[in-house]
């Protein structure tokens, strides 16, 4: 069983989390980006063709399609009340990822989740 308390705490430790307030953009689907996203405090409302498919809360991750091969985000991300974000670059996820295996398989099982509920929506 995989632990979200990794995640989280690798989120915990990056320097610099942003501050977002409630109704604000992180990201639009169709944007190119170059991190990804753990919620520190807070709940981030995921939308795909402008409709909320998902409300994530504190210990969730997002953002990660961008670090692994997809070229533009896939959906669009908006603070769904005051939020503080940590984000990891690519430098940052891989050393992640090499001194934290269990981070790496949770973050992969995060997002093949997100990827397959988006998918149910679509068809």
């Amino acid at each position: 069983m995989l632990s979200p308390v990794v995640t989280v705490s690798i989120f915990q430790k990056q320097p610099d989390p942003q501050a977002y307030s409630a109704g604000q953009v992180i990201f639009e689907e169709g944007q190119p980006g170059d991190v990804m996203f753990g919620i520190v405090e807070g709940e981030v409302d995921i939308l795909v063709n402008g409709k909320v498919v998902e409300t994530i809360t504190s210990g969730d991750i997002f953002g990660t399609g961008v670090l692994i091969g997809i070229k533009n985000r896939t959906y669009t991300a908006i603070a769904k009340t005051e939020c503080k974000l940590a984000y990891l670059d690519e430098k940052r996820f891989l050393f992640a990822v090499q001194e934290t295996p269990m981070f790496a398989l949770n973050v992969i099982k995060k997002y093949s989740e997100r990827l397959s509920r988006l998918q149910h929506l679509i068809v």
